[in-house]
C-alpha cells in the first residue's frame, strides 16, 4: 500500500489545479484516489487547498538622474567611520588598526565596503563593517569608506583625517 499510495499522491500533485479528484475505497479495502470517479463504487470529491503562488515583482525603476537643482537621493541615512581619533595622534606601533563603518540601513544585496586610504582604493572590498588597516606609515593620513556595486560607487563618507603615531626604531 505504500509505494500505491505514494505514487498516487505523486499523480495528484501533478494534475492540473483545475482538475477534480476523487477518494473512494477499492475492492481491497484500500484508500485511493482518481482523477475519474470509478463505476459502480462511491467517491467523494476531495477539496484541495488553493495552490500557492508567487506573484512576479515589476522590475524597479532606475535611479532619475539629479538635475542642478536637486540633490541626489543617497542610498543610506548613514555612511561614517568610526573609532578613529580626530583630534589626538592614532597610536599603531606597527601601523596596524581596525576602523567600524556605521551604516544605517545596514548593507544591502551585492554592496560591499572599499576603505580610501588618502585618496586611493585600500585593501579588497568587504561587506563586514570593521576593517583593518595594516603597516601605515606614520604622519597624516585621510581616510573614507565608499559602499561599491561592482565597479559602481553607490556612496561615499566624509573623509577623516587623523595622525599615526608609530615607534620609530633606528
Amino acid at each position: 500500500m505504500g509505494r500505491g499510495f505514494l505514487l498516487m499522491l505523486l499523480l495528484l500533485i501533478a494534475l492540473p489545479a483545475a482538475a477534480q479528484i476523487y477518494k473512494y475505497t477499492d475492492a481491497d479495502g484500500n484508500t485511493a484516489y482518481s482523477n475519474q470517479p470509478p463505476d459502480g463504487v462511491k467517491a467523494q470529491p476531495v477539496e484541495l487547498p488553493p495552490l500557492n503562488r508567487v506573484e512576479p515583482q515589476a522590475p524597479s525603476a532606475p535611479p532619475v538622474e539629479a538635475t542642478s537643482r536637486e540633490q541626489p537621493r543617497s542610498a543610506y541615512e548613514v555612511l561614517e567611520l568610526s573609532n578613529l581619533p580626530t583630534t589626538e595622534a592614532l597610536r599603531a606601533n606597527n601601523g596596524t588598526f581596525t576602523v567600524n563603518v556605521l551604516i544605517k540601513p545596514r548593507l544591502q544585496g551585492p554592496h560591499l565596503f572599499r576603505l580610501l586610504l588618502d585618496d586611493q582604493p585600500y585593501g579588497q572590498p568587504s561587506n563586514v563593517p570593521i576593517l583593518q588597516l595594516i603597516n601605515i606609515d606614520r604622519g597624516e593620513h585621510s581616510l573614507a569608506v565608499q559602499v561599491i556595486d561592482g565597479e559602481n560607487i553607490v556612496q561615499q563618507s566624509p573623509s577623516v583625517s587623523f595622525t599615526v603615531q608609530r615607534v620609530h626604531k633606528p
